[in-house]
């Protein structure tokens, strides 16, 4: 089976999705793997994250993907929210696509609920260096890097780019003694069930963090991920046994800490089915926390090893067999968002110059709603807002559904050529005055916009464009030509 399934991984090294950003679902922000989209900033309403193919370390977006890793990441989650909905109600809706989360939208308490149950990662490297009392709490002298805690404990951070560490006192003037209680208590519990189900997979829970948000009632709800591996840490309680070894080494007194120790013998090391696989490679590689530049490539036996233990710690610890795409994840995961209704599969995006040109915007969008077209209105100035314009046309760039850009710009059009240098999407200028037009044919080498000056061959020409993407579109165009040639026909036959 490990060949098997690595040999599926290799052949699928590009079948990846580097972003989750799809226009058509409305407000976006982009994290570290998620990108989350806001149909509606109401309470309640859906939002939609797409779980992409990126990996991060060390606080950086490394630049190579790893095949299946979102779909690994959603499913992990499905199985996780299904085994705690008795503890705690959380968030999540029916989704259209393994690599689709769709939950309903809670008001986030901003605090990164960290439960830990072994002396592991941050909390071992701070006692080892001397620390004893961590996120307000105080430990006792002879603990030992992946010693089992007695009790799980809770060492809260703030939810920031980069976490900083928090007291439950810190927690209580957040969020309220009442909700600090709660939201402590219930982690705790869900991490015990998500130990209890670990056990019997043959596997250790050693740490986890969560999220929580609260509805328009103040129910607190759990929201986001739970117990995946780009959240937690797991090993095999086999591996596990290298403990006790570790345990009769340090015994001898020979060493200053397990750290030490693991230098003079790396075999004793714990391996972790987690992320730390990929910490591991760049340590191995000359990159860590408080490194500079960019981090080093992952080689593709390094992705295929990534992407392997991914999968094999889902089959283990759920006990389902994981099923491959069997083709394009990035035209299933659109083809399953328009099914669903969520997009129509298709884009343009109105780049106008001032917003004294809404008029003519306006224009545009009403010739391509006639087309059953999607669009959205952004205003940027080339000549006062360069940079921005480029920033919105890469955005841009990295959508995963067909795009088309219209610039809208009256006199010297600059912004035509800024976007259609920058874009990889179709540009297509079209002035608010149409007397007004040479500039937009006068670009230079680079940019490669096209001009149409009226607004309802703009939506035709987008149209066609689009006619393969977006289904019905193609029949609406045959449908505008023949109402044009009965037209002409009836007057033809009135003479």
């Amino acid at each position: 089976m490990i060949n098997e399934y690595k040999k599926i991984i290799r052949d699928n090294l590009n079948n990846t999705l580097s972003t989750g950003f799809v226009p058509e679902l409305g407000k976006h922000k982009s994290g570290k793997v998620r990108d989350i989209h806001f149909t509606s900033l109401e309470v309640g309403e859906p939002i939609i994250m797409i779980a992409s193919d990126r990996v991060s370390s060390f606080d950086h977006i490394l630049d190579r993907c790893i095949p299946f890793k979102g779909q690994v990441l959603n499913m992990f989650n499905e199985w996780a929210f299904k085994n705690t909905v008795d503890i705690i109600p959380n968030a999540s809706l029916k989704s259209p696509h393994p690599n689709v989360l769709i939950q309903k939208y809670a008001k986030n308490i901003m605090v990164e609920c960290v439960v830990r149950g072994y002396v592991w990662g941050s909390l071992a490297g701070e006692y080892e260096q001397g620390d004893r009392i961590i996120c307000g709490l105080k430990f006792g002298e002879g603990l030992l890097r992946y010693g089992k805690l007695t009790d799980p404990i809770f060492t809260p951070t703030t939810k920031s780019e980069h976490d900083e560490a928090m007291t439950y006192s810190d927690v209580e003037k957040q969020i309220g003694e009442k909700l600090a209680k709660e939201v402590k208590d219930i982690a705790i519990k869900l991490y015990k069930r998500g130990a209890e189900l670990a056990e019997k997979s043959g596997m250790i829970f050693i740490d986890t963090k969560y999220e929580f948000g609260v509805d328009d009632n103040g129910v607190l709800h759990l929201i986001d991920e739970a117990n995946t591996p780009d959240s937690s840490r797991y090993c095999s309680i086999e591996e596990y046994e290298k403990f006790k070894s570790i345990t009769t080494e340090m015994a001898t007194g020979v060493y200053k800490n397990v750290s030490d120790l693991l230098e003079k013998k790396p075999a004793l090391k714990i391996k972790e089915m987690s992320k730390q696989f990929v910490r591991d490679v760049l340590i191995e590689k000359g990159f860590s926390y408080g490194s500079t530049g960019a981090p080093p490539s992952l080689d593709d036996e390094d992705v295929v090893e990534v992407s392997y233990r991914y999968i094999e710690l889902y089959e283990t610890l759920t006990g389902e067999k994981f099923k491959f795409p069997g083709s394009s994840v990035r035209q299933g995961l659109i083809d399953g968002l328009r099914k669903a209704g969520y997009i129509k599969g298709g884009i343009a995006i109105i780049m106008a110059g001032s917003d004294s040109d809404m008029l003519h915007v306006d224009r545009i969008k009403n010739e391509l709603n006639s087309f059953g077209i999607p669009s959205s209105a952004r205003i940027c100035s080339a000549h006062k807002q360069p940079t921005s314009c480029e920033e919105i046309v890469k955005k841009y760039n990295s959508s995963l559904e067909p795009t088309v850009i219209i610039g809208v710009a009256g006199g010297t059009d600059a912004l035509s050529g800024v976007a259609s240098f920058h874009s990889v999407h179709p540009v297509i200028s079209c002035p608010p005055d149409p007397l007004e037009y040479q500039s937009c044919i006068k670009n230079p080498p680079g940019s490669s916009n096209s001009l149409i000056l009226r607004p309802a061959n703009v939506a035709r020409h987008v149209a066609q464009i689009f006619s393969s993407q977006i289904p019905g579109v193609k029949d609406k165009i045959i449908e505008k030509n023949n109402t044009k040639i009965d037209k002409l026909i009836k007057a033809d036959e009135a003479n």
